[in-house]
């Protein structure tokens, strides 16, 4: 308890995300590079011995941290302890450990790996929250709802209507993190300055050599290939472009998190609220949005993190420099954490979003009148009025109305005003007959079919076999 812990470890994402950033994950991602690169370098030729392949393996996962920790803090170099530490499992093998390699071989590549199984983790969960809203779409797309333009009553659009605008942004950062995992690749065996002459002088000059060691590393470990060029590192460019498909999703959940917010306030919808839940420790009626006001803030800090990649990017010198390490240690890592735990808590809300219709249906009756205008117009015109006239008058008898609302907080008498102009030739119960909100909501419930069957269905079935998903998140 004396110690700093961060809260993006502590508190926030899941146990799969923080294993994927620990150190086991990249110690023994390690071990298995240097098993690849020693089968590799056999298989092309070099006098290592499968008995030597042998003892590597036996020894890939029970780690000696205590070795590697005490010959570090000598040597002050953690790859070379891990190294050394990995010699003295394997005696015989310990000569042809990390032959001909950089720190970055090993640093780089697994790096690389952790990234890519980073975006498949949030890829999964991305699904999962698309799956969830599409349910929530399809259940209430024809229920109407006011609708809104700059936070101002405008024409009504329906609850699930409205939730496809969620899906829609969700879909594109599903589209943007299936592509960029298609263009990951490993470093592979580049060395110092990315021209591979250790393994050409290991390989007696033979360039083709050279190119296979890279293409059989990259299949040991699971990928197609490797970048064709480098510097010492892979290209700081590619930290950027993950972080700012991270930043998408970011930027799409602080949206959702945002309306969430908005239409707790007006009591229409509400994200869950656990029974034993305390909402504030003085006012106990409260019921604070609290998780999508946590979505919304561990989303800031992923859209500010995104410049840390794009500056470390920017700035790298020639075939390298090391003031990248500290900095994308802590981006990187962070911000795959923080958007583990907005899609954790999105997963949450979404699964138990609570509607009110009543509520929905009181205040968009209020508000309706206004919106009929034209319609009552235009039925009067129908009616034998005339249209500059009548225009005139449903103008003069809005702003009244508006007036009694606004000032006297009274309930919209706009439809008693019309009904006893006799230029409308309109009674009260005629005019109520034109208040129907399923009237004036336009497409919006074909649109929410069409788009889930076109858009959203497709996807989930593809990916049938990634749904389940539930989150467990600390309230």
């Amino acid at each position: 308890m004396k110690n700093y812990n961060s809260p993006l470890s502590e508190r926030y994402p899941s146990k799969e995300m923080k294993y994927l950033f620990s150190p086991e994950m990249k110690f023994r991602t390690w071990r298995k590079l240097w098993i690849a690169l020693a089968e590799a370098e056999k298989e092309l030729g070099l006098d290592i011995t499968q008995e030597q392949i042998n003892e590597l393996k036996a020894h890939a996962d029970d780690i000696n941290y205590d070795e590697a920790r005490q010959r570090e803090a000598i040597v002050r170099h953690d790859v070379m302890s891990h190294v050394y530490a990995y010699g003295v499992q394997c005696p015989k093998a310990k000569g042809i450990i990390h032959l001909g390699a950089t720190s970055c071989y090993v640093g780089d590549n697994t790096d690389l790996i952790i990234m890519a199984e980073g975006l498949k983790l949030i890829r999964t969960k991305l699904i999962n929250v698309i799956a969830k809203l599409s349910q929530f779409a399809d259940n209430y797309k024809s229920l109407p709802t006011l609708g809104f333009t700059h936070f101002q009553p405008a024409q009504p659009t329906t609850v699930g209507k409205r939730a496809t605008l969620w899906i829609q942004d969700l879909l594109m950062d599903l589209s943007d993190v299936e592509y960029l995992l298609s263009t990951l690749r490993l470093l592979g065996s580049k060395g110092t300055t990315g021209t591979q002459a250790s393994f050409l002088e290991l390989f007696d000059g033979s360039r083709e050599k050279v190119k296979q060691l890279d293409q059989l590393i990259a299949e040991k470990m699971g990928y197609e290939g490797c970048y064709p060029v480098s510097g010492q590192t892979y290209s700081r460019k590619v930290d950027s472009r993950v972080l700012n498909v991270l930043s998408g999703i970011a930027q799409s959940a602080h949206k959702f998190s945002n309306d969430i917010r908005l239409l707790q306030h007006l009591k229409e919808v509400e994200e869950p609220f656990e029974k034993n839940q305390i909402g504030s420790s003085a006012m106990a009626y409260k019921r604070n949005p609290m998780r999508s006001e946590r979505i919304a803030a561990l989303a800031n800090y992923v859209m500010s993190d995104a410049m840390n990649p794009a500056l470390t990017a920017a700035t790298q010198w020639f075939e390298r420099t090391l003031d990248d390490s500290a900095n994308k240690r802590l981006s990187m890592s962070e911000g795959f954490l923080a958007v583990d735990g907005i899609l954790e808590l999105y997963i949450n809300v979404a699964s138990g979003l609570v509607v009110y219709p009543k509520v929905i249906e009181a205040r968009l009756m209020s508000e309706l009148p206004f919106m009929a205008t034209e319609n009552i117009l235009m039925d009067a015109v129908k009616a034998g009025g005339d249209r500059q006239e009548l225009h005139e008058r449903i103008r003069t008898h809005s702003m009244a109305a508006g007036k009694v609302v606004k000032e006297e907080g009274k309930e919209n008498d706009l439809l008693d005003r019309i009904a006893a102009d006799s230029a409308f030739n309109m009674t009260k119960d005629q005019l109520q007959s034109l208040m129907k909100p399923e009237n004036f909501v336009g497409c919006a419930p074909a649109q929410t079919s069409e788009f889930l069957e076109q858009m959203v269905n497709p996807v989930l079935e593809k990916n049938k076999h990634l749904l389940g998903i539930s989150a467990e998140i600390n309230v």
